[in-house]
């Protein structure tokens, strides 16, 4: 009786000992596993970064292009305005394919001419709102239906936000107790920094999202050959939705090669001249990227800018 238990026993152990050795192979391949995918993933996101750094090559060289074409002006029927549609890459990615893998590659994109958007950086000066800047963006803002009010706000949200000029130097002065200061105001970088202005709503920023632009300089020209009807009309006090409209139109035709030539358009011909900067040639541009490889996806926004030799560099890049 006490060498049967004892066998019992025996087997018992046994069956826990395979137990235990069977779950540890499993997670140590359930591990493995893990850091395989992991490994995976991570060379997925990179071959997605090198895929949009190869597109961000391609947009310069197709501004070169343009600016050769067209030095003197920049319309919407040039060759940057041509969309990539989604365009397979299989054929040009390197990787080993498990037999009858349905393995996706797609690259797409588009660039868009950042100077027929406000740029929201001219609102200010010298830490004080520039009025003509704010009326032309009150314009706007009635245009779109939205409270014109808001460009009084904007405006002193960029100008509080702009650098202090750097002191001179000054003698040694004896120490001062120390001052508390209050919160800093938020720099405007993107469309959604609106939101840090009192009175705008998400939906707000959204219907503004095509029609203002944060520029790293301030006083850029508005392109007449690109803006948008709502804000061809802001230019002008007098100049209606209605007119801007039909001017749109007519450029989907004919462009104008100078700003003479869009002077003496008729509906503005009577016009004072606008009191901010426009003209018809642009030098920076969004360019739009979206990859999708296999189960990593990236979607990219950068800000190019073109010299006057043609040259284009990259501002930044957004990743999302």
């Amino acid at each position: 009786m006490k060498l049967r238990r004892q066998r019992g026993v025996a087997v018992i152990t046994a069956l826990l000992l395979t137990t235990l050795a069977v779950t540890i192979v499993a997670s140590l391949f359930w591990q493995q596993q893990v850091q395989v995918r992991s490994m995976e993933n991570q060379r997925l996101q990179l071959q997605t970064r090198w895929i949009v750094r190869g597109a961000l090559d391609l947009s310069r060289l197709v501004l070169y292009q343009d600016h050769l074409d067209s030095p003197l002006v920049t319309q919407l029927n040039g060759v940057w305005a041509t969309p990539l549609e989604e365009t397979r890459l299989d054929d040009y990615i390197e990787r080993e394919r498990a037999e009858a893998e349905n393995f996706n590659a797609t690259l797409s994109g588009k660039m868009i001419d950042a100077q027929s958007r406000y740029n929201l950086a001219n609102l200010a000066q010298n830490h004080q709102p520039v009025q003509i800047q704010v009326k032309v963006f009150e314009r706007l803002l009635t245009n779109l239906r939205l409270d014109p009010s808001l460009a009084q706000a904007v405006a002193m949200q960029v100008a509080n936000a702009q650098t202090a000029p750097q002191p001179q130097p000054q003698p040694p002065q004896p120490p001062q107790p120390a001052q508390t200061s209050g919160p800093q105001p938020i720099d405007l970088l993107r469309v959604e920094d609106l939101l840090a202005v009192s009175g705008f709503t998400p939906q707000m920023v959204e219907r503004l999202r095509d029609f203002v632009i944060i520029l790293p300089e301030r006083d850029t020209e508005l392109n007449v050959n690109t803006v948008p009807a709502e804000l061809l009309s802001a230019l002008y006090e007098r100049l209606s939705l209605s007119d801007a409209a039909a001017m749109v139109n007519t450029r989907q035709r004919v462009y104008y090669l100078n700003k003479g030539a869009f002077d003496a358009t008729p509906q503005v011909s009577s016009l004072n001249k606008p009191d901010v900067k426009y003209d018809v040639k642009s030098r920076y541009f969004l360019a739009y990227s979206r990859v999708r490889l296999d189960r990593a996806a990236l979607d990219a926004q950068s800000l190019l800018v073109r010299a006057a030799n043609g040259i284009t560099t990259v501002v930044w890049i957004r990743e999302y």
